[in-house]
């Protein structure tokens, strides 16, 4: 479950969804803070994109604090500077904010980490962004935190179906990474379905160690530990 911070990209709106139901009564790990609230001007509202980035970045950061059920639209709308009518033309319906705001977040997260696998000089460079962009920045961070919460959540077909899209995009970028190393003659021949299975596997439970606060992370990164779990699997046959 991808999740470090960046700024917004264009991402597709998520198409109507229905069943989105059940409390989720956890808040976000290490969200005790208090964030600034921007006043909302009535007279200038931002439009378009700007507008739902605003949004969403707001609704991701409520949504850490309180949590799912106690997060109001009025909520969203002081944090991000906006009225709550243009928060509700955004999200529609309060039980489709999860969704909603996972989708714009996961499509600003992949396209950012293209971007960054794009000017990466060699698999290895992109190995350690795939680390870096998939683990949790801190036990507080709010993207983690929000997937969390979507999967404490009971969803119908549609839901369940973009929850898997979500995470098959991130295994195929992982796999795609593998083929080209392995192409190259960087990366040992390991079977790529079987690699990317035990890769998320551990990694997601990396994300739960480090968003439950376990003290051994606390003093060691772990992004260097799973970064040299990976790099020792593919590491060719001969070669220190």
């Amino acid at each position: 479950m991808p999740t470090p911070e960046s700024e917004p990209v264009r991402p597709q709106r998520l198409p109507a969804a229905e069943g989105v139901t059940g409390p989720a009564t956890a808040t976000g790990p290490g969200a005790a803070a208090q964030p600034l609230r921007a006043p909302a001007d009535r007279k200038r509202q931002p439009s378009g994109d700007e507008a739902r980035g605003r949004a969403m970045r707001a609704a991701i950061s409520a949504i850490a604090e309180k949590g799912t059920a106690a997060v109001r639209m009025s909520d969203i709308a002081a944090r991000a500077g906006m009225s709550t009518g243009h928060i509700l033309y955004h999200f529609g319906r309060k039980d489709r904010l999860l969704l909603e705001v996972l989708a714009w977040s996961e499509a600003d997260l992949g396209a950012r980490f293209q971007q960054a696998a794009d000017e990466a000089a060699s698999p290895a460079e992109k190995l350690a962004l795939f680390v870096r962009f998939y683990l949790p920045r801190h036990q507080g961070d709010e993207r983690y935190a929000l997937w969390t919460q979507v999967l404490a959540q009971r969803h119908d077909d549609a839901g369940r179906h973009l929850l898997t899209a979500l995470s098959d995009a991130w295994e195929e970028r992982l796999e795609a990474i593998l083929r080209e190393g392995q192409a190259l003659g960087r990366f040992a021949d390991v079977d790529p379905s079987e690699f990317v299975i035990r890769a998320v596997a551990m990694l997601n439970g990396l994300s739960g160690d480090v968003m439950f606060g376990r003290s051994r992370w606390q003093s060691a990164s772990a992004h260097s530990f799973a970064l040299s779990a990976l790099e020792r699997e593919l590491r060719p046959t001969g070669r220190a």
